[in-house]
């Protein structure tokens, strides 16, 4: 770690070792865990978990801030603005922090918190705008004089249990709305990139957030276990594997969540498709945040007579993106998570060339650093083809009809987005009919993604839907409030 680095790093930590409860920085009775520089793969800091009776204390403050109640919408909302001007001002010390404990190169955690101040933004109007409907009962027989509405009101404690792979963004995209709508949040960030998230915590702190009402829990599976047997916590928003959510969806039993899950992301490029346009979109969305992205392009349909082209200048392309460091300006892909995530990522990409698959880039590892990766001749029976990969690799497959690429696409059994280039109107409509997936972006890639769009899956991706305006309703209930004035 250069010098530079290390003095903002150690500027960064401050009291974010720590857990926050009731409002308070404590330092966590769990065990220690050690966080890495996912580059140079040596220890960077250690935080300090929670304990079962931590976990426990979080939760009794949290019930009894939600019970004496939030601030008024108008200051909810007024919380967020300031919280994203902070971030503004902080700008350099949670890029710094990234590049150290995600890995992440510069553009990518430029973009993560600009993507954050937006949806800190949103979520700040989505608070002042939150409402429900009138109820037009005087269309309804024998109901003369009476007037009827919907109120939207907050469930009360939500926990959000988030990823490495958007260490801010995605946690933004839970705390932000679960606040704007008047709800308690406890956050329990993944253990590879915890000190993000605490530099979060604290700018919504010095922002005005209430004591009681955010609460940070550093720590592994026991702690989602341990939230998940008190019952005063209503609401689970959760990104992550399909196979751990589907243990957090058993565990909260008629208790709403809202579940983020794994994806083979594909994007079709059709035989109509304009290639200047969209190859470097795809290039962006495979290898961005070194492929570490639910949606980054993991199978690439290609129209058969398209194939021999997008197959050499891809290849040129993807040969030409700077790897390594992600400290170095240049750099476009970083490490991945960890050495043994790389090493996975390695021995699949070889396996498939032992199985018969063509490496037209890549296919190399240096620690946690995988080679930006170009793979074409797979078939389904390969790991590359049929699970999801989370690396820099991406893979070329080619079709001949749309309708047998949206047979492919479909026959995944997951469903979070898929890109498609086309310029023909009815193939996009078509596509967007059939497609089981949660979003169809024409004309752009499966990572197409907007924070105040819905965003979400189906199958075995998930439900439910991020995006502010999306996550404020997932996060709130509607209440039916009468009156007989005659």
């Amino acid at each position: 770690m250069d010098r530079q680095a290390t003095a903002v790093f150690d500027t960064a930590m401050g009291a974010t070792h720590q857990l926050l409860i009731a409002g308070a920085w404590v330092e966590g009775a769990g065990p220690r865990v050690t966080v890495q520089d996912k580059f140079r793969l040596q220890p960077c800091a250690t935080i300090a978990t929670a304990d079962a009776a931590q976990v426990r204390l979080a939760v009794d403050a949290a019930h009894a801030a939600f019970r004496r109640g939030a601030p008024v919408a108008y200051e909810r909302g007024m919380v967020l603005d300031r919280a994203a001007a902070l971030m503004e001002e902080r700008l350099p010390t949670f890029v710094r922090t990234m590049q150290i404990e995600a890995g992440f190169t510069q553009a990518d955690a430029t973009g993560e918190v600009r993507r954050c101040i937006q949806t800190l933004r949103l979520s700040s109007e989505e608070a002042r705008r939150l409402a429900g409907d009138v109820i037009p009962l005087a269309g309804a027989p024998g109901q003369a004089g009476r007037l009827g509405f919907t109120l939207r009101v907050p469930l009360g404690v939500v926990a959000a249990i988030t990823p490495f792979n958007s260490p801010l963004n995605t946690v933004t995209h839970k705390v932000a709305p679960a606040l704007a709508a008047g709800n308690a949040l406890i956050l329990k960030p993944s253990t590879h990139t915890p000190f993000t998230a605490s530099l979060l915590v604290q700018v919504l702190l010095d922002a005005g957030v209430p004591p009681g009402f955010l609460t940070l829990l550093h720590g592994s599976g026991d702690v989602v276990r341990h939230l998940q047997a008190d019952d005063r916590v209503r609401f689970f928003a959760f990104t992550g594997s399909t196979e751990v959510g589907r243990l957090i969806q058993q565990a909260a039993g008629l208790r709403r969540t809202q579940m983020e899950l794994g994806s083979i992301a594909c994007t079709i490029v059709c035989e109509d498709a304009d290639l200047d346009m969209a190859l470097p979109k795809i290039v962006n969305a495979g290898y961005r945040k070194a492929g570490q992205v639910c949606t980054s392009v993991q199978l690439l349909l290609v129209h058969e007579s398209l194939q021999a082209t997008v197959e050499t200048r891809l290849a040129q392309m993807v040969k030409a993106l700077p790897y390594g460091d992600p400290m170095d300006p240049r750099t476009f892909v970083g490490p991945v998570i960890s050495e043994e995530a790389a090493r996975r990522i390695e021995d699949w990409v070889a396996q498939a060339v032992a199985d018969g698959a063509q490496c037209l880039a890549g296919g190399t590892r240096e620690g946690a650093v995988v080679a930006p990766t170009l793979l074409t001749r797979i078939h389904d029976g390969m790991r590359v083809g049929c699970s999801e990969i989370f690396g820099p690799v991406v893979c070329i497959v080619p079709f001949k009809t749309l309708a047998q690429a949206i047979d492919r696409v479909n026959a995944t059994p997951f469903g979070l987005a898929t890109g498609l280039f086309t310029n023909r109107l009815g193939d996009a409509l078509a596509a967007a009919q059939k497609l089981e997936v949660g979003g169809v972006h024409v004309n752009e890639t499966s990572s197409s993604r907007v924070d105040l769009m819905p965003y979400g899956g189906s199958k075995d991706s998930g439900f439910g839907r991020e995006g502010p305006r999306y996550a404020v309703h997932e996060m709130t209930e509607e209440r039916v409030v009468t009156f007989t004035t005659a």
